[in-house]
């Protein structure tokens, strides 16, 4: 012998009925077979079937074949069996395999194909595709064997920006299994709105401090400079304007579930924001969030000074704070995700397992991991394998 063993690769396809995959097994199990892959898919009531047996000595083709095929004729399905020869030990990948995860809104079929073509072209195979969500939003998960992550990430981040889709890559394994803690940026990430720009409309300054807004999270100004300059318009606004704006505050599409499914699956989740306390506590409170941190506005005989008072929650402040959530719940920075928009995140997300930049300015696009430029924050969700269909049943039952 040389060490070689036979392979079957036996697939059904055709109208799904119950009792298929057992009927199947109790016909190989009259041979000298063992399983060595299986899958099984199920597409609006179409299955396909597929196994993979190994034998060790020649098998009886054409018994394996007549009860195979008498089989699927009894369930109205179309058959198949291909032979081949496999090396005992390994299988053969030169890589670890990868997660490739992509979303559109709509999903076109010249996306897939692009992102399909692109992972050939890298000498890399599809070995599975699954569906983990169809409404708002279509996603779809590629296991993907034989490339090198970085490679192949910037590879589809070129073709992600032409066709206007998402597209991340991961590692594959335990990865994305060992995840324990979230930490986000709260202005145009965990709510759609920038709390100061809100605070400006009522002091008569929008325009101006917009302007600056903007300019700080596309990373041309020091944050913790444009932030006092911006405080410093406020000066002599009611403090109860506070309040105002947090009542005004939306919430990003997806933020609830978000939360909710991580929290069920026990994650601890933590916020840290450029913002302001007096505002994102009580919003924290609301969610469940386990960590907080943001700036305080000095307040003095009910009215704002225009001051921020130290230390100041920047770029390094973020960073920083996201070593300290992870310490406090007890994770190493390879188990944390962080999620934001501006350049101010860019530190917390380069410290992170996983670091996502949520319809981010371009200089945080290219920094992070993977982005998703999708409205929904529990998109994030399937970036960690999480279905939809997971989530809703999660929801119905109330676990």
């Amino acid at each position: 012998m040389n060490g070689s063993r036979t392979t079957l690769l036996i697939t059904l396809t055709g109208r799904d009925r119950p009792g298929v995959t057992s009927r199947l097994f109790g016909v190989l199990a009259r041979h000298p077979l063992t399983v060595m892959d299986i899958e099984q898919v199920v597409i609006r009531g179409r299955l396909v079937l597929g196994v993979l047996v190994g034998c060790d000595t020649p098998p009886d083709l054409t018994s394996i074949h007549r009860e195979v095929s008498s089989l699927a004729a009894s369930f109205g399905l179309d058959s198949e069996i291909t032979t081949g020869s496999a090396e005992p030990g390994g299988n053969g990948a030169a890589h670890d395999k990868l997660h490739v995860t992509l979303l559109g809104s709509p999903l076109r079929p010249d996306a897939v194909g692009a992102v399909a073509g692109r992972i050939a072209a890298s000498g890399a195979n599809i070995d599975r595709i699954s569906r983990l969500a169809s409404d708002p939003v279509t996603c779809l998960e590629l296991d993907v064997s034989g490339a090198e992550p970085g490679p192949l990430r910037t590879a589809l981040a070129r073709e992600a920006v032409e066709l206007s889709v998402d597209v991340a890559v991961q590692r594959g394994g335990l990865y994305r299994r060992a995840m324990r803690l979230i930490v986000m940026d709260v202005d145009s990430t965990l709510i759609q709105d920038e709390v100061i720009d809100l605070l400006a409309n009522r002091a008569g300054c929008a325009a101006e401090v917009a302007k600056v807004t903007e300019a700080a999270m596309r990373g041309e100004l020091d944050f913790a400079g444009s932030l006092r300059e911006r405080a410093a318009l406020l000066a002599g606004l009611d403090a109860t304007m506070l309040d105002e704006v947090r009542g005004e505050i939306r919430l990003t599409p997806g933020a609830e579930t978000l939360i909710r499914t991580l929290k069920r699956l026990g994650y601890k989740c933590g916020i840290v924001s450029g913002g302001f306390t007096r505002v994102i506590e009580p919003l924290a409170a609301g969610l469940g969030i386990d960590y907080i941190a943001a700036n305080t506005l000095e307040i003095v005989d009910g009215k704002l000074t225009g001051r921020v008072l130290d230390p100041i929650i920047d770029r390094e402040g973020k960073t920083e704070t996201l070593r300290d959530f992870a310490a406090r719940a007890g994770v190493p920075l390879s188990q944390t995700v962080a999620v934001g928009d501006g350049a101010n995140d860019l530190g917390m997300i380069g410290a992170a397992g996983l670091g996502v930049a949520f319809n981010a300015k371009p200089v945080v696009r290219d920094a992070a991991d993977t982005a998703l430029n999708v409205p929904y924050l529990d998109a994030i969700l399937y970036l960690l394998g999480i279905s939809r269909d997971a989530v809703e049943a999660a929801d119905r039952a109330g676990a």
